[in-house]
C-alpha cells in the first residue's frame, strides 16, 4: 500500500506524517506537491496540518483551488481513502468534501496544547481499530478549529454515523470544559456520507513516537493501515 502526502505552500506537518508512516510504521510514502496532477498511483492520501497559503482569507480557502485538488476530487469520488488533519480538515471543508466549516476559536486565540478525544463510531476505515469511548491524549494546534454545522446537517451526520470524535476529559466524559475551541457538540473529527473522506483537528502524528512519551496518536495510522490492507 502506498500513501500520498500533499504539500501546500505553508504546510508544516507534512514531514511529521511522512516520518510516522515511513520510519515508524514502514509504509511506502510519496510526497505530492500541490501543483502536481499525477497522484503517483497512491492508495490513500493525507492532507497535513500547517498554514496553507498563510491562512489568508480563511484557513484552507486558497488551497482548495490548488491544481492537485482536481485530482483529489476524482480520487474521493472513486471511494478512495482521503484524510485531512487540522489544516487538511479545513481544506476538505472548504472544498465541500466534508460538511460544515471551521471557524475562529471561540476565545479568538491560537491554541496549542494536549487535549483528550474519544471515538464515537469505530465502523470506518479510520476508526475501525480504535477502541470506542477510550480517551486518547492528542495535541491540537490551531486558530480556526471551531467546528460548525447547522442543526439539520448535524442531525443527518448523527443518523449517518459521520461524527467520529468528540473532545472529552481524561476520563472520557464530554463536557464544556473539555471543549478547547467552541466546536458544536464538542466535535473533533468527522467523515463524509460514504465514509471514505475523513477530517480531524487534533494532530495524531504529533503523538506517535516513543521519544515523545505519548503514542496515543499512533493507533490512528495503525487503524488505517490494517483497514486498508
Amino acid at each position: 500500500m502506498k500513501f500520498g502526502i500533499v504539500i501546500f505552500p505553508g504546510s508544516n506537518c507534512d514531514h511529521d506524517v511522512f516520518y510516522v508512516l515511513k520510519d515508524i510504521l514502514n509504509q511506502d510514502v510519496e510526497l505530492l506537491w500541490h501543483k502536481d496532477t499525477n497522484l503517483k498511483n497512491v492508495d490513500a492520501i493525507i492532507l497535513p496540518g500547517g498554514f496553507s497559503y498563510g491562512d489568508y482569507l480563511r484557513a484552507g480557502a486558497i488551497a482548495r483551488f490548488s491544481p492537485i485538488m482536481n485530482e483529489i476530487f476524482n480520487f474521493a469520488e472513486k471511494g478512495k481513502f482521503l484524510f485531512g488533519i487540522c489544516n487538511g480538515f479545513q481544506i476538505l471543508c472548504e472544498s465541500k468534501l466534508l460538511p460544515g466549516a471551521l471557524l475562529r476559536n471561540n476565545n479568538q486565540r491560537f491554541i496549542c496544547k494536549n487535549v483528550y478525544i474519544k471515538t464515537e463510531n469505530n465502523d470506518t476505515t479510520l476508526t475501525k481499530y480504535i477502541p470506542k469511548g477510550k480517551p486518547l491524549k492528542i495535541p491540537i494546534s490551531h486558530g480556526e478549529g471551531n467546528y460548525y454545522a447547522d442543526q439539520q446537517t448535524l442531525k443527518e451526520m448523527r443518523l449517518n454515523g459521520q461524527i467520529l470524535f468528540h473532545y472529552c476529559d481524561m476520563n472520557g466524559v464530554v463536557t464544556c470544559d473539555a471543549n478547547p475551541n467552541g466546536s458544536v457538540d464538542n466535535i473533533a473529527g468527522i467523515c463524509n456520507k460514504n465514509k471514505n473522506v475523513f477530517g480531524m483537528m487534533p494532530h495524531p502524528e504529533r503523538a506517535a513516537d516513543d521519544e515523545l512519551s505519548n503514542t496515543d496518536g499512533r493507533i490512528f495510522f495503525e487503524s488505517i493501515i490494517k483497514s486498508l490492507s
